[in-house]
């Protein structure tokens, strides 16, 4: 279980009040459901909570490759994207009925990497109709530990997880449910079958480059993991799986993966000289043309990071993403403790962020209907930036909001998408100064008018909170309206402060170019 660090935060019921407490955590709906848009093949699994434990109630797998259908410019070809978007077609009469906080549905390595990733991830929302996040590699890699970790539960020493997809490796060492070393290399089942074994031939030279250059790209990260003192190691995924399957029906394994079963697959392989020939039990047909570059990619790390034997686990990203959507509803979100670290790493001051989480929050529950910002993820990511909107100064007081700005929108954030980062980073940029109307326009459109809005609350309980000062503001009236916000102070207030008047009125200098209005009395 994780830290619930907006415990942390006052949460004040209104304006002005001493911070209410929050209760107990809400119940998960049911069922839930995962979309892991892959690689190699787009999952998609529900399962519900049944006495505390998560059972899976439902499966389906299609094997779309979209790493496959990336050209050399890296652009994701028109026939791939059709094929994929049929499959979500699908996969949304599956999830027809089931509301918005109990799906979440996530994007890997080729639409990490595809020039126009951005372009089908809007299409394929509007298909799905849920929304999809596009995660970098560290944070598949957090989601896949979780997964191995509650199959694994109870085992408490230390394990090596490997997991091999379409695009990219993830290698992960933790212990218990929390990661140690998370990263992921740009190979896979997809892209290096599509490198060395192009039109399926399979040759001894062939599969010893394979090989040969997944060693280099695992070169970086050898001698660390070899050092770090995992005692067990445990293979997630289809590629791992698959090689399980065929090695158990042979007879050369009796469970998962050893280096003696693993030779015996290769020397089948290059036996076969073409994926069309490989006659191997329980090879599915849909693994055949990338069962090559898998191969040689798991060889390569059994030999790099000396591991003799690779244990299965069923589980791994799809239901990591179930644990960390219960853990979001319970109100154990893994953000909330990488927000807190953010700031003790860069030695933020708390006291003030929660000063301006208070206001921001309060100024957001009077405008949230009318401004369209509703919703516990408005209020959420609200908040976040309140508490982080002084991270540049761990760089330097000049342009502190674009310090800040680089740090969240760059770094490893687990719990965030990388479109979660960009308006984050997007709302720090944007609370202080001149408004970055540019940097809003980089949002995904549906989300640029919302950010728009939530940085005007914040850029306000920031001026609000200028003075460091632990009381409270006194009660403000806001209404909104179109692109402005009006605030009513009680009588003689700005009167008596007039710094705030002042920082008031620049504030107003500062919004009017990008279209934005502010009015107080």
């Amino acid at each position: 279980m994780w830290d619930d660090a907006m415990n942390a935060v006052p949460r004040p019921s209104r304006w002005g009040e001493a911070p209410a407490t929050v209760g107990d955590p809400p119940p998960v709906p049911e069922p839930l459901a995962a979309i892991d848009l892959g690689s190699n093949s787009f999952h998609l699994v529900i399962g519900k909570v049944v006495d505390g434990h998560l059972d899976i109630v439902d499966r389906l797998r299609e094997p779309v490759r979209l790493a496959a259908g990336l050209d050399d410019r890296k652009r994701l070809g028109r026939e791939a994207a059709e094929n994929a978007l049929a499959c979500l077609r699908r996969f949304a009469q599956r999830l027809r009925g089931m509301p918005e906080h109990a799906v979440r549905a996530v994007g890997t390595n080729t639409l990490r990497s595809a020039r126009n990733g951005e372009v089908f991830r809007r299409e394929a929302e509007r298909v799905l109709g849920h929304s999809i996040e596009v995660i970098a590699g560290r944070e598949e890699a957090r989601l896949i530990y979780l997964g191995v970790a509650h199959a694994l539960a109870g085992r408490g020493e230390p394990r090596l997880v490997i997991d091999i997809g379409g695009g990219s490796t993830e290698c992960i060492i933790g212990r218990g449910f929390t990661p140690t070393h998370r990263e992921s290399l740009y190979m896979g089942c997809v892209s290096m079958s599509r490198r060395f074994f192009p039109d399926g031939r399979i040759d001894k030279h062939s599969m010893k480059r394979a090989v040969l250059a997944s060693r280099v790209e695992l070169e970086p990260i050898e001698r660390r993991y070899r050092d770090a003192g995992w005692r067990s190691a445990v293979g997630a995924s289809g590629t791992v799986r698959a090689i399980a399957a065929i090695a158990r029906a042979a007879g050369w394994c009796e469970h998962g993966v050893d280096r003696g079963a693993l030779r015996r697959i290769r020397r089948a392989l290059v036996r076969a000289g073409h994926v069309d020939a490989i006659k191997l039990r329980e090879l599915r047909e849909d693994r055949r043309p990338v069962l090559p570059g898998g191969v040689a990619v798991l060889s390569a790390v059994l030999d790099a990071l000396d591991i003799e034997y690779l244990d299965v686990s069923e589980m791994a990203l799809r239901e990591g993403l179930l644990f960390d959507l219960i853990g979001r509803i319970r109100h154990e979100d893994v953000r909330d403790a990488t927000v807190e670290r953010r700031i003790e790493r860069y030695r933020i001051d708390a006291a003030q962020g929660a000063r301006v989480v208070v206001t921001a929050l309060a100024l957001h529950r009077q405008v949230a209907a009318s401004w369209e910002i509703e919703g516990e993820d408005a209020g959420q990511m609200l908040g976040w930036a309140a508490r982080l909107h002084e991270a540049g100064l761990f760089v330097s007081h000049h342009q502190y909001h674009k310090h800040g700005a680089y740090l969240l929108a760059n770094g490893d954030m687990s719990g965030f998408s990388r479109q979660a980062q960009s308006m984050l980073a997007a709302l720090v940029r944007g609370h202080r100064r001149k408004f970055p109307v540019s940097v809003f326009e980089q949002l995904d459109p549906p989300e640029a008018c919302r950010a728009r809005r939530l940085c005007l609350l914040l850029r306000l309980a920031v001026v609000l909170n200028r003075s460091r000062a632990d009381a409270f503001v006194p009660g403000v009236a806001a209404l909104a309206k179109g692109e402005s916000l009006s605030v009513a102070f009680p009588p003689g207030w700005l009167d008596a402060h007039p710094l705030t008047r002042a920082d008031l009125e620049q504030e107003q200098a500062y919004l009017a170019p990008a279209g934005m209005g502010l009015t107080f009395a």
